[in-house]
């Protein structure tokens, strides 16, 4: 890069500079021998020390004192094994000293929303301070006046298409929809979105939420019209693909999780990639299970991070803000299996452990759908999921 080749001809200038001037500068002469000093009747005049400079202030003290004055943040919808959140979770409660509410982990983005909604007039403990959504429900949250501007400290590394202008929201991560499969109760793993159409895998597939409210199960219908003819504009083929799924029997009308696919009861789950892959994990083999990602319709999904403008605890939610995106923040969310948002300039500045990199799996052809295309395809598959697909998908009992 040509700033890093700049800087090394730089430091490269400095060394010759003072090898010179070295040279040129006499050689030391060895002191005499040291002489027994005199006794000495009274004191030496004291003699003032030298100037030292005050240790730089913390520009973070404030925000860390009174986000400790509210004692508590207050999250939704952040589960444990997702992109390392249990992580996150323990090491800011630790760092800073504060509780953390966690509120409903496996809530969708749209039921994040409507909690924002609900407890407006309500500063209780089911009032969430900070938000983790789908990239179109950044936007939309704007518009309807649900979030609050805060602007990290390295808000500059955070790519401008990634992020609201004003600060509203910004990308944190992302991740590509994966299969994840139990591969002792389905040793055929599929390779593709059409192999889960086959009659081996009936009563077996499951989506990770509600298509009518949850992020990521809508964004696996739009991924799977990538794969069925469909485009970036055009989601319908998604419907189509979901409902043939539905009537051979394949799809389980149950919002899948990690411990559903432990016990076979949802031997093939379509979910992220980072949520897959650290299954696999924590299974320590015991199912085996393996991580697919799709030959075709290879969908990446960013997620945004907003604080509730009816936040009972704004501070600690600023705080929680500037802990998710500082190197120490983004790199446990990679520990999860997730690329951080400011990845690339972590990158750049090499400070990503070898190991973490050499663990993330090949999405190469992923596409980045933009916000326009996530609301038309938000909107088409929200409002006629249950006309063309009929499946009711709901929490296990």
């Amino acid at each position: 890069m040509k700033t890093r080749k700049s800087l090394y001809n730089l430091l490269s200038l400095l060394l010759l500079a003072s090898l010179a001037l070295a040279a040129c500068t006499p050689a030391a002469t060895q002191a005499p021998a040291a002489t027994e000093a005199p006794a000495m009747t009274e004191a030496p005049a004291a003699t003032e020390a030298p100037a030292t400079e005050a240790p730089a202030a913390d520009p973070m003290a404030d925000l860390i004192a009174a986000a400790q004055a509210e004692g508590m943040l207050t999250t939704i919808a952040l589960p444990h094994d997702w992109c390392n959140y249990g992580e996150a979770i323990e090491t800011f409660k630790s760092k800073y000293g504060l509780e953390v509410n966690e509120l409903n982990p496996d809530a969708g983005s749209g039921d994040e929303i409507e909690a924002i909604k609900a407890n407006k007039d309500n500063p209780g403990p089911q009032a969430p301070d900070v938000i983790d959504v789908g990239f179109a429900f950044g936007p939309s949250s704007k518009a309807e006046g649900l979030i609050q501007p805060y602007k990290v400290s390295t808000w500059d590394s955070i790519p401008a298409d990634a992020k609201d202008a004003e600060g509203y929201w910004y990308g944190d991560y992302y991740g590509v929809l994966s299969f994840l499969v139990n591969t002792d109760v389905q040793p055929e793993v599929p390779q593709d979105w059409a192999d889960l159409l086959d009659p081996k895998y009936n009563g077996q597939v499951a989506l990770s939420g509600d298509p009518r409210t949850s992020n990521q199960a809508i964004q696996s219908v739009f991924a799977a019209s990538l794969a069925n003819g469909g485009s970036l504009d055009d989601a319908q083929p998604g419907l189509d693909y979901f409902a043939q799924m539905n009537s051979a029997g394949n799809l389980v009308p149950l919002i899948a999780n990690n411990g559903l696919v432990a016990t076979g009861e949802t031997a093939v789950r379509i979910t992220w990639d980072y949520n897959a892959l650290a299954a696999v994990d924590s299974f320590e083999g015991n199912p085996k299970a393996e991580v697919v990602i799709p030959a075709s319709g290879r969908f990446a999904g960013v997620y945004v991070q907003a604080i509730s403008a009816y936040a009972p605890h704004p501070n600690a939610a600023k705080l929680w803000m500037e802990f998710l995106y500082s190197d120490e923040g983004q790199t446990i969310w990679m520990k999860g299996y997730c690329h951080p948002i400011r990845e690339q300039d972590m990158r750049d500045r090499g400070v990503i452990p070898a190991d973490l990199l050499a663990k993330l799996p090949d999405v190469s052809g992923a596409v980045f759908p933009t916000v326009a295309q996530l609301d038309a395809a938000k909107a088409l598959i929200t409002g006629n999921w249950d006309a063309a697909v009929g499946a009711n998908i709901q929490a296990a009992p």
